[in-house]
């Protein structure tokens, strides 16, 4: 078992993109590697209900601009749930907001184990 494997088993993992591919691969992987994919959300209110309803939710992932809607309404919603994120995105770093300015920024396209070695390694 790989070490992103061990880190994702019995977790629980927001999902907040919306391209489908993407979803598809990163949810396969973190299922695979024994995690619980919360979601996916695909918009901004949905991801805003997902954090508000889940009991519990170990770390997230963020696709920054959902079907041209920036996500840092999420961001901040699991900052004050004290949830861990990192941000998946084609986006520069330079467009997020001064306080999620130390949350990690993977470049699309992300690989499913480096996004659990930045989230939990």
């Amino acid at each position: 078992m790989s070490s992103s494997a061990a880190s994702l088993a019995g977790r629980a993992i927001l999902l907040v993109e919306d391209d489908y591919f993407i979803v598809k691969d990163l949810r396969r992987q973190f299922e695979r590697d024994g995690a619980t994919v919360i979601g996916p959300a695909s918009n901004v209110p949905d991801a805003l209900d997902l954090v508000r309803l889940s009991p519990r939710i170990d770390a997230a992932v963020l696709d920054i601009n959902l079907q041209g809607e920036m996500v840092f309404p999420v961001a901040d919603a699991l900052a004050e749930r004290g949830v861990p994120f990192v941000f998946a995105t084609g986006y520069d770093a330079a467009v997020i907001p001064p306080q999620h300015g130390a949350i990690r920024h993977c470049s699309k396209p992300v690989n499913p184990s480096s996004l659990a070695e930045v989230l939990f390694g």
